[in-house]
């Protein structure tokens, strides 16, 4: 079962539907419709650190503490202005689970990005 903070990888398709690309992404959704529901929102993991100034992004290093636990190989900007929601069956797999300080920025991360007070 996913949760929310997980870290995973997921099939995410190009504008062109035809073509997709595994990913990782930040599981979002609250984990009471991430058991009810077929789908959840997910947000886009990158390796462009060009945006890390923006509220709508964060980072997630490895070679920190906080950061090891999300299981990705190289400093990373979590996008919370990239949401998607996708089929549960798109996650090929559960890479690692964000602490409780990358929690806290993520969820202001996406107040950020939904203009949320």
């Amino acid at each position: 079962m996913i949760q929310r903070g997980d870290v995973v990888i997921v099939d995410i398709p190009f504008t062109d539907v035809a073509r997709s690309k595994a990913r990782p992404a930040i599981i979002v959704q609250n984990d009471r419709d991430n058991v009810r529901l077929r789908k959840t929102i997910v947000i886009l993991i990158t390796g462009n650190l060009k945006r890390l100034g923006d509220p709508s992004h964060f980072l997630i290093d490895p070679g920190t503490p906080d950061g090891v636990s999300a299981g990705i190989h190289g400093p990373s900007a979590a996008s919370c202005n990239n949401l998607f929601v996708i089929e549960q069956t798109k996650i090929q797999q559960v890479v690692g689970h964000l602490s409780d300080v990358l929690k806290q920025q993520l969820n202001d991360c996406l107040k950020a990005a939904l203009a949320i007070v």
